[in-house]
């Protein structure tokens, strides 16, 4: 009898060790959602309007830090120039995030991002938050951001997570938090229509005191940093579709995955609806792009377009993506500390007043337009009918 009592209570021990093996955290595994189907992408993305808006960036602010900064984020200016964006007939509006406003203060960040989506909301714009950036300063850095350098374009602006952590895949993990975090708290809030989870990853600086500062071999860091960013965003599995967007490279390759680099392969692969960017001054090569894109039976957002100087304009520009109902959103709103008036080439060429062309931005900060036919044709191309 004693062994029969003693074997018993071996088993009872045995299933309750084994139990709690199965529910420890180390072995439970994480439902991670898939890439949309075609036809899901086509049902989300037939159920919208014509999406027009332009990438925003108050004009108060030089980059994404002062944008959402506490000591900087400035309600009164944003929801003046929602208001005009509103007014132009604008549904949609890109807007850049960063990792280490979540480092900072990761509860008043996201108080901020709502405050933001009430405001934007309020004027009927939806928004399209972009979580990574390849793009300008290599050392992003908290505080009090830099003053705009006198006549130069994006003088401030800064990469997300920046040179020191992309260069060291062991640190990559510590972006998990914020991109899930940001994800989840948003992840059903009809306000955010669809996540850019990484703006040009790859792209590397080469301007005066920026290039020196860029790391060798970017894109090995960049694509291995994407493909986390993607797994982490697909394990939240929002009810937004995700993209990055294809922005370089030879245009006749576009529609032919294996003569893609690997990180533009790789966003086009795992992208729910296919972003991509068009400076492109000949209309041949912008129509080229769209019926490359148009091979992988996805629905087409342009995320970056106009720079009136390379000969992007509205006028050729938004004609093209409206007959073929792709998402159109310039860069640049009101003109400000951003200096994007000032063309790319400012950092290499010497200017010393407002150019006589604008490359980027529609308004100055009074709200009155750069050029009145292009708020007209913005207007009347934005018209519900």
């Amino acid at each position: 009898m004693q062994k029969i009592i003693i074997c018993l209570a071996a088993l009872v021990a045995f299933s309750c060790a084994e139990k709690k093996k199965v529910t420890t955290p180390e072995s439970s595994k994480i439902e991670i959602g898939e890439r949309w189907s075609e036809e899901k992408a086509w049902d989300w993305y037939n159920e919208q309007p014509w999406l027009v808006g332009a990438n925003f960036n108050p004009s108060s602010a030089i980059n994404q830090l002062e944008f959402w900064q506490a000591e900087t984020f400035d309600l009164e200016t944003i929801d003046r120039e929602l208001k005009w964006s509103s007014d132009l007939g604008m549904n949609l509006h890109r807007v850049y995030l960063h990792n280490l406003l979540w480092e900072q203060d990761s509860v008043g960040f996201l108080n901020r991002l709502d405050e933001y989506l009430k405001i934007s909301d309020s004027h009927g714009i939806k928004t399209m938050f972009v979580l990574l950036d390849d793009v300008w300063h290599p050392i992003p850095k908290l505080g009090k951001q830099p003053n705009p350098m006198p006549h130069i374009h994006n003088s401030g602006w800064v990469q997300a997570p920046g040179a020191e952590i992309l260069g060291d895949t062991t640190r990559h993990k510590e972006l998990k938090g914020y991109i899930k975090g940001v994800l989840k708290r948003f992840a059903e809030d009809d306000r955010v229509l669809v996540w850019d989870v990484y703006n040009e990853p790859d792209n590397v600086a080469g301007q005066p005191g920026r290039k020196e500062l860029e790391l060798k071999d970017k894109q090995k860091y960049s694509l291995a940093l994407l493909k986390k960013v993607m797994h982490w965003s697909r394990e939240v599995n929002p009810s937004q579709p995700l993209t990055s967007g294809i922005w370089r490279g030879e245009v006749s390759n576009w529609g032919t995955l294996d003569s893609l680099p690997d990180v533009d392969r790789y966003m086009i692969e795992n992208s729910d609806v296919i972003s991509f960017h068009a400076y492109n001054n000949d209309m041949d090569v912008v129509k080229q792009k769209i019926q490359e894109l148009k091979k992988y039976g996805r629905p087409l957002l342009c995320t970056e377009y106009m720079a009136r100087t390379n000969g992007n304009f509205f006028e050729n520009m938004l004609p093209i993506l409206k007959e073929n109902k792709i998402a159109a959103i310039n860069w640049g709103f009101v003109s400000g500390k951003s200096n994007t008036i000032y063309p790319w080439k400012s950092w290499d060429s010497t200017f010393t007043a407002e150019p006589k062309v604008w490359f980027h931005d529609i308004l100055r900060k009074d709200g009155t337009p750069f050029r009145q036919e292009e708020v007209d044709l913005i207007k009347e191309m934005t018209a519900v009918e």
